[in-house]
């Protein structure tokens, strides 16, 4: 009896068939359109937005906001068009809340909202939340954004990245203009800078209640040969075991932002991911099997990515003890955020953060035994635009051509 044949994706990279023809033209035509999106939300940015900041009224600076929440959301929009056009896949999302378990038909049917088809469009999720998921492939951050494309966040996505990457043409330029926080991997000056961003980004948020999704990844790195043994001598340093489908948690990171984050937004939530991908075997490795390349030009994705989301209230749930009595440094603008935080909370928060850990390295233990997280109230999201209209958004067209319009009137009325 033949044995059943092993599917490209599970194939690791070095050892599938070589390229063809047409992986080559789909990696030449995903360039192209990707660096087009890329360039016409940057292009977007610098010359109909940024010129708003030199203008010194409040009305202008609302305006400029919002078209820089408009084209985050386009190049949201343009990620999710790149997976169904290039690398088509969906998500398989179950759910979870701390001490309570799975949800209700009755919940489930809030939170999942689908279209005539029956097709799932819509993730009725906290709007307000930090997410941190395990990482595995430098696609993490891709895949993490189409889920919140579809919690109805990816207007409002904030991210932690290294210095240096807002100096790369076109794409850092736009990470600039995102209102991403770059830190220089120095905590003595970083804690500072990340804090004062997330008080200054949770007040805005709560006062023009508008949502926040902050992505953090406490790993702080990748699963990897290199970075295996690194979590293990952190291990053996602590004197407890070591992961073994995932890296020890770093929290330090994760403190101080939730931290500088609750007090300005009372109903924040933890989002705890945990993501898998099928055909990567245990103890594997994630970019052996799934780089952006072999993903996107050389159209061989995952056929889904699994994540099990657990939900925790940051003010009942979470360990963060006594914000009122932090020590707080006063910045000349005369808002204060924390610096210093006492040294059993922080203890105590290491701990409750290394137990979800625990928790998420036995459910990629049970995603590789049976191929999945839970056995039932399992949704499926096709990674697809919601709207045909969606691929305009996805190019910025819309800004320019309401712009072009505004023009045209104030040309008519003028003559």
């Amino acid at each position: 009896m033949a044995g059943t044949q092993v599917p490209v994706y599970a194939l690791p990279i070095s050892a599938r068939p070589r390229r063809t023809w047409a992986q080559v033209v789909n990696g030449i035509l995903f360039c192209i359109v990707f660096n087009l999106g890329c360039l016409m939300v940057n292009g977007t940015q610098f010359v109909f937005l940024l010129p708003l900041r030199l203008v010194p009224l409040n009305a202008a600076y609302k305006l400029y906001e919002a078209g820089i929440r408009y084209t985050k959301g386009a190049f949201a929009a343009l990620l999710v068009l790149m997976c169904q056009w290039f690398a088509p896949t969906k998500l398989i999302i179950s759910f979870e809340r701390e001490g309570k378990g799975r949800f209700s038909d009755e919940e489930l049917e809030k939170i999942v909202v689908r279209d005539d088809s029956g097709r799932v469009v819509e993730l009725r999720l906290a709007s307000k939340a930090v997410l941190i998921p395990n990482h595995q492939v430098y696609a993490d951050w891709w895949y993490a954004w189409c889920l919140m494309y579809f919690m109805n966040t990816h207007r409002d996505v904030f991210i932690v990245l290294k210095k240096s990457l807002k100096w790369i043409p076109v794409v850092g330029w736009g990470m600039q203009n995102f209102d991403f926080i770059f830190l220089a991997r120095s905590w003595a000056s970083d804690r500072l800078s990340l804090s004062s961003q997330l008080s200054r980004l949770g007040r805005r948020a709560e006062k023009q209640d508008i949502p926040l999704s902050f992505l953090l990844y406490p790993e702080g790195t990748l699963v990897s040969a290199d970075t295996r043994p690194v979590s293990k001598k952190f291990a053996d340093k602590l004197g407890i075991p070591d992961m073994v489908h995932t890296l020890l948690p770093r929290s330090t990171g994760l403190q101080y932002s939730l931290r500088s984050l609750a007090p300005r937004i009372p109903s924040l939530q933890l989002l705890d991911l945990t993501v898998a991908y099928p055909g990567i075997p245990p103890l594997g490795y994630g970019q052996s099997y799934y780089t952006l390349r072999s993903i996107f030009f050389d159209r061989i994705p995952p056929p889904a990515i699994h994540i099990h989301i657990r939900q925790f209230d940051v003010a009942s749930e979470v360990p963060l003890g006594d914000l009122s009595s932090t020590n707080p440094k006063v910045l000349p603008n005369g808002s204060a955020v924390e610096i210093d935080v006492p040294e059993a909370e922080k203890v105590a928060f290491e701990d409750w953060l290394r137990e979800r850990w625990r928790d998420k390295d036995q459910l990629m233990a049970k995603y590789l035994d049976t191929g999945s997280f839970a056995s039932q109230d399992v949704v499926e999201v096709p990674v697809q635009l919601r709207s045909q209209r969606e691929i305009l958004d996805a190019f910025c067209f819309f800004m320019p051509a309401m712009l072009g319009w505004t023009w045209s009137k104030i040309k008519q009325r003028a003559l």
